[in-house]
């Protein structure tokens, strides 16, 4: 497997939000090896805000971190891989705008 910081330096040109699937696109684009298309394309299919939730969200080798940040990783409850429709919504400090009346 490859490590997170590998994938993210394929998608320094990519336009925030996108979908698992402009970021695949992308990486190609950039000549990415085929070890961190593979883990591009282990991502849920959802649309990925920021580099940060690419990095908690692609397939990576997390064996090779230092064990702090294997544990920090661990205790991250925030993304734990789940596909955007199984996320609990509205996200915390969201408003449902079916719900909102303007």
């Amino acid at each position: 497997m490859v490590m997170s910081d590998e994938v993210l330096k394929y998608l320094d040109a990519a336009d925030f939000p996108a979908t698992k699937e402009e970021l695949v696109a992308e990486a190609e684009r950039e000549g990415a090896p085929p070890e961190v298309v593979k883990a591009l394309r282990g991502m849920p299919p959802a649309v990925y805000e920021n580099k940060q939730e690419v990095y908690r969200s692609a397939k990576t080798d997390i064996a090779d971190l230092p064990p702090d940040r294997r544990a920090e990783l661990k205790r991250d409850k925030t993304h734990q891989r789940i596909a955007e429709h199984e996320r609990a919504w509205p996200h915390p400090g969201e408003v449902d705008p079916h719900l909102h009346e303007t």
